[in-house]
């Protein structure tokens, strides 16, 4: 009975981690990167068209970056020559930048 009822709270705990962690990713990107990616990583909106950023539901798009290229990108924003396409991402850690790549591909259509 006490193995079923530590079981049990250790698998809710676990869930409630991934809610928490699901949410954050979502609040990151809405507001670190929506701006100019949008919501939805079409790259709709004013700035993302000024900027031409990528469509993320573009299979073809997705297939032309890795994650660690895409990790990089995020730790250390991109350049185009001196030109900066886009800033490094403050204020989020190692692992927020991996779940925002594993949201980024989610978009693939």
């Amino acid at each position: 009975m006490k193995k079923t009822i530590l079981l049990s709270l250790l698998i809710a705990a676990n869930g409630l981690t991934l809610s928490v962690r699901a949410g954050d990713v979502t609040e990151v990107w809405d507001k670190s990167c929506a701006k100019c990616h949008g919501k939805d990583g079409k790259g709709e909106t004013k700035i993302g068209k000024k900027a031409e950023v990528k469509d993320f539901t573009d299979a073809k798009v997705q297939a032309a970056f890795t994650d660690d290229q895409a990790f990089k990108a995020v730790k250390e924003g991109l350049k185009d020559g001196e030109k900066i396409r886009m800033k490094p991402a403050e204020g989020v850690t190692d692992e927020q930048i991996k779940d925002l790549i594993k949201k980024v591909r989610e978009f693939k259509k």
